[in-house]
């Protein structure tokens, strides 16, 4: 995105982290291969979503009002269905619980209209790259969502994590069918845990959540290193991980 997108990260180095930020030097082993030295922003209250197919919250939502945040999508769509072009479906930044998804002219309200203009083409633009990229290794970008911060220069910085299994969703491209919900490489079994101690009322949504049973760990590492594996070419030795 070099000269089209600015981003938030300095450096992943360990020897240039704490050359900067020398009070790290006693956490070295701690850093190494685990962490990147950011530039402060000021973070946009705004979760950018960005949905190409009709899946997860949205479909909830359109199943029962034929609307995405309260606004009216086109008749007949089903599970799984394309958007063509892709829709910017933003939320907001849940302190707790949730986000909630809300509309564009919302965020409009919230930021200023140029300043959600832009948010809105940055999305656009990241989203459409990454979606092209993940495609000619075999994997749909179902929809993703990107946060951003201003820095104290005034740039709109690209921040966090940008299309990983955590903030997507990862579905393998010769197993969606429309009107079906395809096999994910994201945190599905995660989700679908967490949702049925909710429904039993074993936990009420908040922080902190109830310990994870193995299989549901060991379910959604083996959907992260396959995602891993299909977008670089090459499977992840987690035996040389810090």
């Amino acid at each position: 995105f070099a000269g089209e997108v600015e981003n938030h990260m300095v450096t992943c180095d360990v020897d240039e982290i704490i050359a900067r930020a020398p009070g790290l030097a006693l956490h070295r082993d701690e850093l190494a291969g685990r962490a990147m030295l950011c530039v402060k922003t000021d973070v946009f209250p705004v979760e950018c979503v960005m949905r190409g197919y009709l899946a997860g919250s949205a479909f909830k939502e359109y199943k029962a009002t034929g609307t995405l945040a309260g606004e009216r999508l086109s008749a007949g769509l089903k599970e799984s269905s394309r958007f063509d072009p892709p829709i910017f479906s933003p939320a907001t930044k849940a302190e707790t619980g949730h986000d909630e998804n809300i509309t564009v002219a919302h965020v409009g309200k919230l930021l200023g209209a140029s300043e959600a203009a832009t948010l809105e083409r940055l999305a656009r633009l990241v989203y459409t790259r990454g979606r092209e990229l993940a495609a000619k290794r075999g994997i749909v970008i179902a929809d993703t969502k990107f946060e951003f911060g201003r820095d104290a220069d005034g740039r709109v910085l690209l921040i966090d994590e940008v299309m990983t299994p955590d903030s997507s969703r990862f579905w393998p491209a010769d197993q969606v069918v429309e009107g079906q919900a395809p096999p994910s490489f994201d945190k599905q079994p995660l989700r679908d845990w967490l949702a049925a101690e909710r429904a039993a009322g074993r936990w009420n949504g908040e922080a902190p959540p109830p310990a994870l049973p193995d299989d549901v760990v060991a379910a959604t590492s083996r959907r992260y290193l396959e995602a891993f594996e299909r977008l670089t070419g090459s499977p992840l030795d987690i035996t040389r991980l810090p």
